[in-house]
């Protein structure tokens, strides 16, 4: 098991939209992925980030928008991102082993872009808090799978300080600033 390193990680951001955002009962989801997004973006840490039919379900949250103005936004209508065109060559060529994977929904989009993932030998951490699904009953089923799958269940503080690695890391302060 290894720790997650800012040099061989890149953040995917499932479908963190605004109707999908909206029908989730946990509201810590929303919040930890725009942590996660703003803690690319100081990093400097590559970030693809999906959006499942935006024209029914909405395009992704402004506030991930206003951080990851950079980001390549890639509409999709596979469940599974890695089935999309053009998705798997710019993990590929990003040349990073390392996914730290999260968004909504936890049992469909999630869990079947982690399985691809992990068959085309990627590590995948799945960021659990910053993951949501419309039930529980559907996201605890969906991450005991994930850990079956060998994926690595994560939070979203675990992921920002393995990936700062030390409190003297040039930006710590900032990025703690926004989990206070």
């Amino acid at each position: 098991m290894n720790t997650i390193n800012a040099e061989n990680s890149l953040f995917l951001i499932i479908d963190v939209q605004e109707k999908l955002v909206n029908m989730l009962k946990d509201e810590n989801v929303k919040r930890n992925a725009v942590i996660l997004a703003k803690t690319a973006h100081i990093l400097n840490i590559p970030a693809i980030i999906t959006e499942q039919y935006p024209n029914g379900l909405g395009s992704t949250i402004e506030e991930i928008k206003e951080v990851q103005k950079n980001t390549k936004y890639i509409e999709k209508t596979h469940f599974s991102a890695i089935k999309e065109n053009g998705i798997a060559e710019d993990i590929k060529s990003a040349n990073r082993k390392q996914i730290i994977l999260f968004g909504i929904e936890t049992h469909i989009c999630v869990l079947q872009t982690a399985f691809d993932l992990i068959k085309n030998g990627y590590e995948v951490f799945i960021v659990q808090d910053a993951s949501g699904s419309r039930t529980q009953e559907n996201k605890d089923a969906a991450l005991k799978r994930l850990i079956h799958t060998g994926c690595q269940i994560v939070t979203t503080e675990m992921v920002i300080f393995e990936l700062l690695e030390y409190s003297k890391n040039p930006h710590f302060k900032e990025i703690q600033n926004l989990i206070k």
